[in-house]
C-alpha cells in the first residue's frame, strides 16, 4: 500500500517524537536522586533566592540604610560560593580548571568593572523606587541583551524576540506614567525620575554584559559548558568584588556600619542579618541558575527567570506593603507576557532544529529513528554578577 507523502512525513515524524520520548523517561527513571536534589535546588534557589535579594535591597532603605556603595558591594561579596560550587567538578568529576591568559583575564577584570558600575546603578535605583517597580524595570534588560547580542555578536532576533522588546518597552513605560501613585514615602518626584533612569541605564548595562560574556565565550573560550560558566561567574564576581570594596572603602561605607546599624528600624541585628542575607541570597541564586542548566537546559533557566519577575512584585507588596495598583498589574501582566514570547520564540526554533534531525534520519530507516537531542541553546541565561 502506497502512502501519501505528507502522512509518510507525519507518520515518520510521530514515530521519532515517541521514541525521543520513551527514552526521555527511560533516561529520567536512571537519574540518581543527587540529580533531583540537584534539580529542586536550582527551581526553589531561581525562584526564591533572586527575589529576596530584591526585597533585602529594598527593606535595607526603607528601614533607615542609605550607603549606595554598600548595597552594591552585597551583589558581589558571596563570590565565595559560587567559587565553592566548581570544587565537585574538578574533585569529583576530574574536569581541569580552563587556563587563564591574560587577555581572559583582562575580559574578566573589564566586566568584572562594568558589574561593579551596574550594581552601584541598581543600588541608587532601589534606594529610590518601590522593590516591585524596581524589578519591573530591570526585566527590560531582555530586550538590551538582544539588541546587544544582535549588534556585537550577530545573533538574529526573530519575531517573538522583536515581539517581546515591544511588549516589555511598552511594560515600561506603563510605569513611568504612574510614577505619582508609585513614589515611596520621602522620595521626591526627582529622586523617583533618577531612580527609574538608573534602574534602565542599569537593565543596558546589564544587556551589554550579557552580550560581552557571550563574546568571551565565542573569542576566547570556543565552549560553553556548566563548569566554564561557573568559571566566568566566580572570575567576574571577584573583579566585580575588587571594585566595589574599593568604592566601600573611599566613600567610608564601611566605617560607618555601625553608627548605621544604631539607627536601623528594628535595630542593630536585623541591619547586620539584611546585609549578610543579601550577599548569601544573591549568590545562591547564581548557582541555582547554573543548577538548572547543568540538569535541564537554558530554556527552563529563561522560563524561571520569567516567572521570577511577577513573585517578586507580589512578594514586595506583602513583605513592604508596596503599592499596587491598575497600572502596575498591567506592566506585571506584559512584562511576562514579554518574556513568555521570548521563551517561546527560542522553544519554536529548538524544535524547528528537533524536526530537522529527526526527518531526515526517519526517511532513511522506518525502524531506526535518531533521538534529536536536548532543547539547549542560545537563550540567553540569567546569570550575571550584576542586577536585582
Amino acid at each position: 500500500m502506497i502512502m501519501h507523502p505528507a502522512y509518510q512525513y507525519a507518520l515518520q515524524l510521530f514515530q521519532g517524537l515517541q521514541k525521543e520520548l520513551r527514552e526521555c523517561w527511560n533516561l529520567c527513571k536512571t537519574k540518581s536522586r543527587g540529580f533531583w536534589a540537584t534539580l529542586a535546588f536550582g527551581y526553589i534557589a531561581m525562584l526564591t533566592a533572586f527575589p529576596a535579594s530584591s526585597i533585602l535591597s529594598r527593606l535595607y532603605y526603607q528601614d533607615g540604610g542609605n550607603r549606595r556603595w554598600l548595597v552594591a558591594w552585597t551583589a558581589v561579596a558571596g563570590w565565595p560560593l559560587t567559587g565553592l560550587a566548581l570544587l565537585p567538578f574538578y574533585f569529583k568529576k576530574g574536569v581541569l580548571p580552563t587556563r587563564p591568559t591574560w587577555i581572559l583575564l583582562f575580559a574578566y577584570a573589564f566586566i568584572g568593572f562594568l558589574s561593579a558600575a551596574d550594581n552601584l546603578m541598581y543600588s541608587w535605583a532601589y534606594s529610590y523606587l518601590p522593590a516591585s517597580t524596581a524589578s519591573l524595570i530591570a526585566s527590560s534588560s531582555l530586550a538590551f541583551t538582544a539588541f546587544f547580542a544582535f549588534c556585537l555578536i550577530g545573533k538574529r532576533m526573530n519575531a517573538f524576540t522583536v515581539n517581546a522588546i515591544g511588549i516589555i518597552t511598552a511594560a515600561t513605560v506603563i510605569l513611568a506614567l504612574d510614577s505619582s501613585s508609585d513614589r515611596p514615602t520621602g522620595v521626591s518626584e526627582k529622586q523617583y525620575v533618577v531612580g527609574f533612569v538608573l534602574d534602565l541605564g542599569g537593565s543596558a548595562l546589564h544587556g551589554l554584559i550579557f552580550a560581552l560574556s557571550e563574546m568571551v565565550f565565542i573569542k576566547l573560550l570556543g565552549r560553553e559548558s556548566t563548569h566554564v560558566i561557573l568559571e566566568q561567574q566566580t572570575m567576574v564576581s571577584f573583579f566585580g568584588f575588587l571594585f566595589t570594596t574599593i568604592g566601600v572603602v573611599l566613600s567610608g561605607d564601611f566605617s560607618v556600619m555601625k553608627a548605621e546599624s544604631q539607627r536601623f528600624k528594628h535595630g542593630p541585628s536585623a541591619y547586620y542579618n539584611v546585609i549578610v542575607w543579601s550577599v548569601i541570597s544573591y549568590q545562591v541564586g547564581i548557582v541555582g541558575s547554573v543548577a538548572i542548566l547543568y540538569c535541564a537546559s537554558t530554556l527552563l533557566a529563561g522560563v524561571l527567570n520569567a516567572v521570577r519577575v511577577p513573585i517578586t512584585s507580589i512578594a514586595a507588596v506583602i513583605a513592604l506593603h508596596d503599592p499596587m495598583n491598575g497600572f502596575k498589574v498591567l506592566s506585571i501582566v506584559l512584562t511576562a507576557w514579554g518574556f513568555g514570547s521570548y521563551v517561546y520564540g527560542g522553544f519554536k526554533e529548538r524544535w524547528a532544529h528537533k524536526v530537522a534531525l529527526i526527518v531526515p534520519s526517519a526517511r532513511h530507516s522506518d525502524e531506526h529513528i535518531e533521538p534529536a537531542g536536548s532543547f539547549e541553546g542560545d537563550l540567553e541565561l540569567p546569570l550575571s554578577n550584576s542586577g536585582k
